[in-house]
């Protein structure tokens, strides 16, 4: 029985794409990981069932056409529409070349404090928003005692960002160190 510490979030099945059981999917990893004999799991009415892909038509490097095994229809597909899918945590680490220990998915980054090369310090990862393709990192400014609710700093989060993370016994005090490109921070006035 598959559970839920043992995958991690892959992407989400958007809408059918033509006739044949297609369906349109975002992907948070390189299409590429979808061409390996990786199970796609997807939550059944809360039980996480494997699928495998039977084609994959990359759209893009974050986006693709995939088409399920037993799937081939539109009637069939309905059930995956808007559906979030997962892979193993194994899959991902053997995928990504790395220990399954090291492995770590954008939710567990919620508390980190967020420090930037140049700026230093900016707040504590409050949330993540997932809305859109590009994921973005909600960091909380810690204002001064009394001082009026800052608003939160929206960053794209991408690995590529990442300059080193370091972890804590308690979370509170784990470190996300970002090397933000100059002026991305001007996004949010």
């Amino acid at each position: 029985m598959i559970e839920e510490k043992d995958i991690v979030q892959a992407g989400k099945f958007l809408k059918p794409h033509g006739l044949k059981g297609e369906l349109n999917a975002v992907l948070d990893y390189d299409a590429e990981i979808l061409e390996e004999d990786y199970p796609l799991i997807v939550d059944m009415d809360g039980i996480y069932v494997p699928f495998y892909a039977e084609s994959v038509r990359p759209k893009g490097h974050f986006s693709s056409l995939v088409k399920l095994e037993g799937i081939d229809s539109v009637e069939d597909t309905r059930r995956f529409v808007n559906k979030q899918f997962y892979l193993m945590r194994r899959d991902v680490a053997e995928f990504l070349d790395m220990e399954e220990d090291e492995l770590r998915t954008e939710e567990e980054f919620v508390g980190f404090k967020v420090f930037d090369r140049e700026l230093g310090y900016l707040g504590r990862v409050e949330e993540l928003d997932t809305s859109t393709d590009n994921l973005l990192l909600l960091v909380r400014p810690e204002g001064e005692q009394g001082a009026e609710d800052p608003d939160l700093i929206y960053i794209p989060f991408n690995a590529d960002l990442i300059s080193e993370v370091i972890e804590k016994e308690d979370p509170r005090d784990s470190e996300l160190h970002l090397d933000l490109p100059e002026g991305i921070l001007d996004l949010n006035a």
